[in-house]
């Protein structure tokens, strides 16, 4: 069994997991060839990264031409699959979330992706994100190419199901990973009755080395955002939390790890609430330094609007540090309150005040303790594994079906 993972974007600093993911199959003796469609020239800060980045196929790498060719010599060798394969990619594009000539680029790199598989004698493709590296696979199949799966995150697989046409993913695929519950629910939204038994949970895993060492949370006053600074994540909001706790607590410490789109936006607002000496952002930073800035914090605070479930809450329990983080998606089938952090309702700025005043006055005996359950929760959960030998099984049973 040769399995190939695609995926849109790889490496990147926010889809560490993923790496995980490959290193903890092949180390269980699977082969995996690693397919992206971009990212060969992204600085990567991490030196994990920067050696996948070597080992990785870059479908856009050679650009227009390169795909042309891959679309012509694939019409001329087997004219019926490529007529089937056009029609679905047309399919595709009507009431989709991008306008329709980009799914025939999707056609062009599945044509692209063909040739590789071929070559390297790929029997099973696994995609991550039910988005475009899920049309790519799904094309890929329709041309004559192997079978695939597809993990699914959210949460912007929830925010546009019919536009992705989530659905008829699913119908096609061989089988569908959800990271959660909650996902697995959401998918069976989009598809029929029929097609259930084929969406299987498994979770995001954590390496035993990345919590290696961890101690007790220190019993300073900083608090750790991480996260890319975009609109689904709540930064804003957080800030405005962080305004209302300053008025009582001024000498606590919020550090925002990440950038990303919404940042000048951010960074005005702090500026407009007189915050800077309170907020820090630290840019992108890579995945050891992620660790130390949790190892450095009290708490993770997520303000997050939308979710599938967050791989650093994962992370920062695995390290001992409790979670405050809104009540959405995933995240309670993770986190108790009051045993491993505190969840409250999205979008409420006075209610993630108050959490993150409550953590900051909570007793070095008490958060140890929560820090404590938290860790065994989440390696009960999440070792990667573990994880890594259910899909192992998911492969072996459904890879030539």
């Amino acid at each position: 069994m040769k399995i190939a993972y695609l995926v849109n974007h790889y490496p990147k600093v926010s889809h560490t997991f993923i790496r995980r993911e490959i290193l903890a199959l092949e180390k269980q003796g699977q082969d995996v060839l690693r397919v992206a469609v971009r990212g060969w020239d992204d600085p990567a800060p991490d030196a994990q990264d920067q050696a996948e980045k070597a080992r990785t196929h870059y479908l856009l790498r050679g650009g227009a031409a390169a795909l042309g060719t891959a679309l012509v010599r694939e019409a001329l060798r087997a004219p019926g699959r490529f007529l089937g394969a056009l029609g679905l990619a047309l399919r595709m594009g009507r009431r989709a979330d991008r306008p329709w000539p980009l799914h025939l680029v999707y056609l062009a790199e599945a044509c692209v992706a063909l040739r590789l598989m071929r070559d390297a004698g790929v029997t099973h493709v696994h995609a991550h994100f039910g988005t475009n590296s899920t049309e790519v696979a799904m094309l890929l199949h329709a041309l004559g190419g192997p079978g695939y799966s597809f993990t699914v995150h959210g949460p912007e697989e929830f925010d546009k199901p019919e536009f992705l046409h989530l659905g008829e993913k699913i119908r096609r695929a061989r089988f569908v990973v959800a990271i959660t519950s909650f996902c697995r629910s959401q998918l069976f939204r989009w598809v029929e009755r029929a097609h259930w038994a084929k969406v299987q949970v498994v979770h995001c895993g954590l390496e035993p080395g990345f919590h290696a060492g961890a101690d007790a949370p220190p019993s300073g006053r900083r608090l750790v955002a991480v996260g890319r600074l975009a609109e689904q994540k709540g930064h804003l909001l957080l800030i405005e939390a962080a305004a209302l706790l300053a008025r009582e607590r001024p000498d606590f410490e919020l550090v925002l790890a990440g950038d990303g789109e919404l940042r000048a936006a951010i960074e005005a607002r702090i500026a407009e609430l007189g915050l800077q000496r309170v907020v820090r952002i630290t840019g992108w930073i890579g995945s050891d330094q992620v660790r130390a800035e949790l190892m450095a914090a009290r708490a993770l605070v997520l303000a997050s609007f939308a979710e599938g479930l967050p791989v650093v809450a994962m992370e920062a329990m695995a390290l001992g540090r409790p979670v405050v983080s809104t009540s959405i998606a995933g995240i309670p089938e993770l986190i108790v309150p009051g045993t491993h952090g505190w969840l409250v309702p999205a979008g409420d700025a006075p209610a993630l005040a108050e959490a993150m005043r409550e953590c900051l006055d909570c007793d070095d005996a008490r958060l140890r303790q929560m820090a404590e359950a938290a860790r065994t929760r989440v390696l009960a959960r999440h070792d990667v594994d573990t994880e890594a030998s259910r899909l192992l099984r998911l492969f072996s049973e459904y890879a030539h079906a």
